[in-house]
């Protein structure tokens, strides 16, 4: 944030309960995937009716500190090379030492560094654009687009061409065909109008009109988790598969 600005510790500690919680949830997926424990697949399935809440509590609160940051644009090509390393490691690395069905293409670092370049770029009309009516455009395409994956927009109401979904190239823009397969994805649409739903919100926490209790300390611990959100995101699936590997190796010396 720059200096001037006083931070918002609340967003802090949004982003780090969203980030722990995130954790929580692939550990469950991981604790199936490597240990072959099929309750840690029932209990990651269950708690999947909790993800767009994290997601939205993400995402639009990346949204808003994009106007609080120094530079977005930049920021944003940081995270995208993130992106593009967990792609590298996920998908090339991992089957290349036998660790298969962990692919990660256009995953939600991805995403989000495609949303901070967008926003980077058109910084100058958002300024421009009246806040609430900016949120209420965005909140109106996000609903347009959001079935977009599903081969429509508007909930169903507009079917898009079948042509659109024959390949992968369009993966990025949430059009992909039934080959594809992801273990994080999130594609610029609809979610570009989340983050830009955020950037507008970001303008009141740009001119210190949040409330007086959201800058104050509530919890340590996500406040740490939450500044430090892209290194923990970076680090836990490497640190969660490191300790279910050796978990099973344990076993298995055990019961070999």
């Amino acid at each position: 944030m720059k200096s001037e600005i006083k931070r918002i510790e609340l967003l802090d500690e949004l982003r780090g309960f969203a980030i722990a919680a995130m954790i929580v949830h692939h550990t469950f997926l991981d604790i199936g995937f490597v240990l072959g424990l099929s309750w840690g697949y029932d209990v990651f399935d269950k708690l999947c009716v909790l993800q767009p809440v994290f997601w939205a509590i993400f995402i639009i609160i990346s949204g808003i500190c994009s106007r609080l940051s120094r530079n977005t644009l930049k920021r944003g090509l940081i995270v995208f090379a993130a992106g593009l390393a967990v792609t590298l490691v996920t998908a090339v690395i991992m089957p290349a030492v036998g660790i298969t069905g962990a692919e990660i293409y256009f995953g939600i670092l991805s995403c989000l560094g495609a949303c901070m370049i967008i926003t980077g770029l058109i910084m100058p009309l958002i300024k421009k654009t009246n806040a609430i009516a900016g949120m209420i455009i965005c909140a109106l395409l996000f609903a347009f687009f959001y079935s977009i994956s599903s081969g429509s927009l508007c909930f169903g109401l507009i079917k898009l061409p079948e042509v659109l979904y024959k390949t992968n190239y369009l993966m990025p823009f949430g059009m992909f065909s039934k080959t594809f397969e992801s273990a994080d994805y999130f594609a610029i649409l609809p979610w570009i109008f989340m983050f830009l739903f955020g950037a507008f919100i970001g303008k009141y926490a740009k001119g210190g009109a949040f409330p007086k209790w959201t800058y104050k300390r509530h919890s340590r611990f996500f406040a740490f988790i939450g500044k430090n959100s892209l290194w923990f995101y970076l680090a836990h699936q490497p640190v969660i598969y490191g300790i279910l590997y050796f978990i099973s190796f344990i076993i298995y010396l055990i019961y070999k």
